[in-house]
Parts: structure tokens; C-alpha cells; sequence
């Protein structure tokens, strides 16, 4: 089960990824600038949602997201690619991801399902990159399942402002912790 924007998408686009970056470098921004920008527009959308704002809230969580997106093109651009840099990266990234949720179950407050499904989902939602960082940790690539980051952010923002919000949290519930329990799976079943 491979993630089907990080192997299949990523490579086809990487080039204009990285053309962007270089034109972002030429206008003077650095890595960490686009990864704040990115995560300050996620807060933004996440209080546009909070406020039942949800299409445009939800295309604001999708732009900051493409912006956080982009760290990486501006990092290979401007030779600044460094650890400090993909930890800053992977920390905003888990902040925006629990705002977003929680805009959203502050937006659809009295919703006692709904409102339980997103603690479950953004348990799985942050149990999926752990179980990637704890498998790199002991040398394993901890990658598969089909819903990473990228995944994720496509579901939750096509929810959000298509209006399926219910059908969406349950479809995240179910995808999210089934990559979660792939990730361990594979990992644990590789470590000798």
C-alpha cells in the first residue's frame, strides 16, 4: 500500500517544485520562512473553520499547507537543506495538523460522535509520522499505507469545503489508523 502522492505525484511535479523554490530563493525567502508562513495560514484556516467558515477555511488549511509544501524546494535551492530544518518542518506540520482538528471540532460543537471520532482521528493523525520517525530511528525506512501527510491534508480540506465533513471524518478514522497499524506492522516485523 504506498502512499500515492509521495511516490506516484511527488516525482512527476518535483521539477516545477523545484523551479518554484528557486524563484522563492531570487525574491529572498529561506526555508523556515516558508514553513512558518505555511503554518501561520493553517492557524488562520483553522480559525476560519473554528467560526464554521468551512469553504474558505478549508482552502486556507490547503494554501498553507502547499506553502509548508514548499520548504523543502527552498531548502534544495539555496543549499540550506538541514536537520534543524526538517525538525522545525515535521514539529509545524503536527501543530497545523492539531489545529485544524480542533478548529473543527470546536466548530461542530455538540456533535458527541463527531466530536469523539476527531480525538481518534488526530490520535492516528500523529501516530502515523511517529511510527515513521521510530522506524527511521533503528534504520528502517517506515514509509506505507496510504495516507501520509499529503493524503491527509487532501481529505480533511475536500471535506471541509465540500461539505462531506461526517463522511470524511469516518473515511480519516478508518484510513489513517489503518496506516498506522501497516507502519508498525512492516517495522516491527523487520527489526531483527
Amino acid at each position: 500500500m504506498p502512499l500515492v502522492i509521495d511516490t506516484r505525484v511527488r516525482p512527476h511535479v518535483v521539477k516545477y517544485l523545484d523551479a518554484m523554490g528557486r524563484g522563492l530563493v531570487k525574491v529572498g525567502m529561506t526555508p523556515t520562512a516558508m514553513t512558518t508562513l505555511g503554518l501561520a495560514l493553517v492557524l488562520f484556516g483553522a480559525v476560519l473553520i473554528a467560526r464554521q467558515e468551512f469553504v474558505v477555511g478549508g482552502w486556507t488549511v490547503a494554501a498553507g499547507s502547499m506553502l509548508d509544501g514548499l520548504d523543502g524546494a527552498v531548502a534544495r535551492a539555496s543549499n540550506k537543506v538541514s536537520a534543524k530544518g526538517a525538525f522545525l518542518d515535521a514539529a509545524f506540520d503536527r501543530v497545523g495538523e492539531v489545529a485544524a482538528w480542533a478548529a473543527l471540532a470546536f466548530a461542530l460543537e455538540g456533535q458527541a460522535t463527531n466530536l469523539l471520532l476527531i480525538v481518534v482521528a488526530t490520535g492516528g493523525a500523529m501516530l502515523v509520522p511517529y511510527m515513521r520517525a521510530k522506524a527511521e530511528a533503528v534504520g528502517l525506512p517506515g514509509q506505507g499505507g496510504f495516507m501520509g501527510r499529503s493524503e491527509r491534508i487532501v481529505l480533511f480540506c475536500a471535506g471541509v469545503i465540500l461539505g462531506f465533513i461526517d463522511v470524511m471524518i469516518w473515511i480519516y478514522v478508518i484510513t489513517v489508523w489503518i496506516t498506522a497499524f501497516a507502519r508498525f506492522y512492516q517495522s516491527y516485523r523487520s527489526i531483527e
